[in-house]
C-alpha cells in the first residue's frame, strides 16, 4: 500500500514538473513573439518615416541614400501601402500589383489589419496614406511554435502511455495463464482420485444411475481443467459443424437451469468452422451464464446462429437488466464486473478465446436498461 502510494506520488510529482516546463515555455515563447512584434512595429514606423523622407526630398540637394536602403532591407514584412480607399502599392506580397487580384488583395488587407495596427503617415498637409503590415515568417513562426512543441509533448507522452499500458496488459495476461494453468494442474490430482473411486463403485455394484452421474461431473470437471489448461498458449484447431458444437453445449446448459425459458434456432444445415471445441463451449458458457445472471436467474433466453458470406454470427439474447451504451466495450475488459461478487474475467476470457485464437469478433450487439441484452460472437467461415 506504502509503495502505491510513493508511486502516485512520484507520478504526481512528475506530471506537475512537466506541467510548469510547459507552461515555462510557452510563457517564455510568448515574451519572445511580444519583443520581436515591438521590433517589428519600430521598423515599420521607421520604413514609413523613410519613404516619406524619399517622397518629399530634393533629389537635387538631399542625400536619400539611408532613406533608400531602409526601404530596400525589408524582406521579410508584409505591407499594403493605402491612400483613401486605393490601395497604392504592396511590399513581399508579390512582383507587382498585376500579379494579385483586388479580392486576393483586400483579403490581405483585411488580414494585416487584424494582426497590426496601422502606421499613419502625412504624405503632405491634409494628405494621409495608412502603411498596414502583417507578421513576419519568423513571427508566425514563433506563434505556432507552443502548439508544434505541446504536439510532440502529447505523441510522445502517448507513446510513453500506450508502451506502459501495453506492458501491464502482457504483464496481466501472463499472470492470469498462469494461474490458469497451475488451476489445472491442481484439478488434476483430485479427478484422477475420483475416476478411481467410481472404478471401486461400479466393482461394488453401487448404483448405477448414481454412479453416471457421477461419472458426468467429472468428466465436466475433466473439461474444465482442460480448458483453464489451454490459456495461454496455442490451442490447436479443428473444423466441425459449429452449429452441432454450440447446441451441444447450449443443451447442456439448458438441463441445469429450471427457471430460464431457453430457447435455440440455428439454420437446418451443417456449417464447418475451424475452431477448437473446448474452447468454444467455454465461450458459449460464459455468454449463457452471463445472460442468466443478468436475469437474476430467470427470464427469457434465445440462442440464435446466422450466417453471411464470410462469418457465422451466434447470439445471446437475453431479457436482463441491460447495460448502458458507455459500457459496451468496458464488459470485456478484465476486472470489471457489475455483480457483487466475481472476478470480472468470463468476458475478458470469452473474448481472448474469440478473437485471438480463432481470429472471430465479440462485441455488445445491442441493449435496453431492464430490456435485455444482445451479444454477439462472430466466426470466419471455411
Amino acid at each position: 500500500m506504502q509503495f502505491t502510494e510513493r508511486r502516485n506520488v512520484k507520478r504526481g510529482v512528475l506530471i506537475g514538473i512537466s506541467f510548469l516546463i510547459v507552461v515555462g515555455i510557452i510563457w517564455q515563447t510568448y515574451v519572445f513573439f511580444n519583443i520581436f512584434k515591438t521590433e517589428e512595429r519600430a521598423k515599420m514606423e521607421l520604413w514609413a518615416q523613410s519613404l516619406k523622407t524619399i517622397n518629399n526630398a530634393d533629389l537635387e540637394t538631399q542625400d536619400i541614400s539611408l532613406p533608400s536602403k531602409i526601404i530596400q532591407e525589408n524582406s521579410t514584412i508584409p505591407i499594403i501601402l493605402v491612400q483613401g480607399d486605393s490601395i497604392v502599392s504592396h511590399v513581399n506580397i508579390g512582383d507587382s500589383l498585376a500579379e494579385l487580384d483586388k479580392e486576393k488583395l483586400a483579403s490581405y488587407l483585411q488580414k494585416f489589419k487584424k494582426e497590426n495596427e496601422p502606421v499613419k503617415m502625412e504624405i503632405s498637409p491634409g494628405t494621409f496614406q495608412y502603411l498596414y503590415y502583417g507578421n513576419s515568417k519568423l513571427l508566425n513562426q514563433l506563434k505556432y511554435y507552443p502548439i508544434a512543441l505541446l504536439t510532440i509533448i502529447v505523441m510522445f507522452v502517448y507513446i510513453i502511455v500506450t508502451y506502459y499500458r501495453t506492458s501491464k496488459l502482457e504483464s496481466q495476461s501472463k499472470l492470469w495463464a498462469g494461474m490458469a494453468k497451475e488451476t489445472a494442474h491442481q484439478i488434476g490430482t483430485p479427478l484422477s482420485s475420483l475416476i478411481g473411486w467410481i472404478e471401486i463403485m461400479k466393482a461394488d455394484d453401487v448404483d448405477e444411475t448414481t454412479v453416471t452421474e457421477i461419472e458426468k461431473d467429472v468428466a465436466r470437471l475433466q473439461t474444465i481443467a482442460d480448458r483453464f489448461s489451454k490459456i495461454g498458449s496455442e490451442p490447436a484447431l479443428e473444423t466441425r459443424d459449429i452449429i452441432a458444437e454450440t447446441q451441444e453445449s447450449y443443451e447442456y446448459l439448458k438441463s441445469r437451469f429450471s427457471n430460464i425459458d431457453f430457447s435455440f434456432k440455428a439454420p437446418n444445415h451443417a456449417i464447418m468452422v475451424s475452431f477448437n471445441p473446448i474452447l468454444h463451449s467455454w465461450t458459449i458458457e460464459n455468454l449463457v451464464k452471463n445472460a442468466i445472471d443478468a436475469m437474476r436467474g430467470r427470464g427469457k433466453l434465445d440462442v440464435r446462429i446466422s450466417e453471411d458470406s464470410k462469418f457465422v454470427k451466434i447470439q445471446v439474447c437475453d431479457s436482463g437488466k441491460g447495460i448502458s451504451k458507455s459500457q459496451f466495450k468496458k464488459v470485456f475488459e478484465p476486472g470489471f464486473t457489475t455483480k457483487k461478487r466475481g472476478w470480472g474475467l468470463g468476458l475478458s476470457l470469452t473474448k481472448r478465446i474469440v478473437e485471438d485464437y480463432h481470429k472471430g469478433r465479440i462485441k455488445v450487439l445491442s441493449s435496453e436498461i431492464n430490456r435485455g441484452t444482445i451479444m454477439q460472437a462472430s466466426f470466419p467461415k471455411i
